[in-house]
């Protein structure tokens, strides 16, 4: 029984992360936008109170926007990294993303951190699965 759970559970972990479907991580809207969610796919990348989940809008291969998900950071801070960082990748291709160098913001190092290294992996996700 618990080799059949098993079995079962490794077939719809596979079937979930199948390209061109809306498997949790990316999808595909229409115009040709996909936005990708971090928050399956870097559940480990942590600011300073938790994960930092960020949806990513990505079309013909470049930033649209950056969109922060449900997190425990403090709220002041957050709203600096939203404000001052968010903008800064707007544009970026994902093309560049090993060679993305983005300045955090002051007095929010942990979230600033977090928050590049959520869109570096959705860039990185995109890259390979779109």
């Amino acid at each position: 029984m618990k080799r059949l759970f098993f079995l079962l559970s490794i077939l719809l972990v596979s079937m979930s992360f199948v390209p061109g479907k809306d498997n949790g991580i990316m999808r595909k809207e229409t115009g040709g936008m996909y936005v990708v969610n971090t928050t399956n796919l870097c559940p480990d990348v942590t600011g300073y109170q938790g994960a930092t989940p960020l949806e990513v809008y990505i079309q013909k291969g470049t930033v649209v926007k950056v969109v922060a998900l449900r997190n425990q950071e403090t709220p002041k801070y957050f709203a600096k990294v939203k404000k001052e960082l968010f903008p800064l990748f707007v544009g970026m291709k994902a093309s560049k993303t090993t060679k993305m160098k983005v300045d955090g913001v002051t007095g929010a190092t942990f979230s600033s951190n977090a928050v590049k290294a959520n869109v570096k992996a959705a860039l990185e996700y995109y890259k390979k699965h779109k």
